[in-house]
């Protein structure tokens, strides 16, 4: 599980005030929750991209900090996608991307590097 922070001064509610109509606008129909940390996240079982096996994903509260974004992407071993479903993985990679995007304001690169920080802070926490 990933956990996204939001740019500085921005919330994850204000960026994305109906989290599960979005989640389901990106990804299908909800079908269940899965506790995180104290927190129900969505579950999409049957997301509607073939690449993606199961999608955990929502808010983790904090006490006395800012919310995060948790996701967790399932996906296929590409080896067993067939010719239909890999032109599905480059838009299963966009629907991540722009979902991101939208829910932290910040684009694929700067969320590598906002990664990376925080693992040189912080070398004995496990971040998967």
């Amino acid at each position: 599980m990933k956990e996204y922070k939001m740019r500085r001064g921005e919330y994850l509610e204000e960026r994305i005030p109906d989290m599960e109509g979005t989640v389901e606008e990106y990804f299908g129909p909800i079908t269940d929750t899965e506790e995180f940390k104290g927190s129900d996240l969505f579950l999409i079982e049957e997301p509607e991209n073939p690449v993606f096996e199961r999608i955990v994903v929502g808010t983790v509260e904090y006490s006395g900090k800012k919310d995060k974004l948790a996701v967790e992407f399932h996906e296929r071993d590409p080896t067993e996608l067939g010719p239909d479903e890999l032109e599905a993985a480059g838009e299963a990679v966009d629907a991540k991307n722009d979902f991101l995007l939208e829910a932290t304001g910040r684009d694929a690169k700067s969320r590598r590097e906002s990664m990376k920080r925080q693992v040189e802070d912080d070398p004995d926490h496990d971040f998967d």
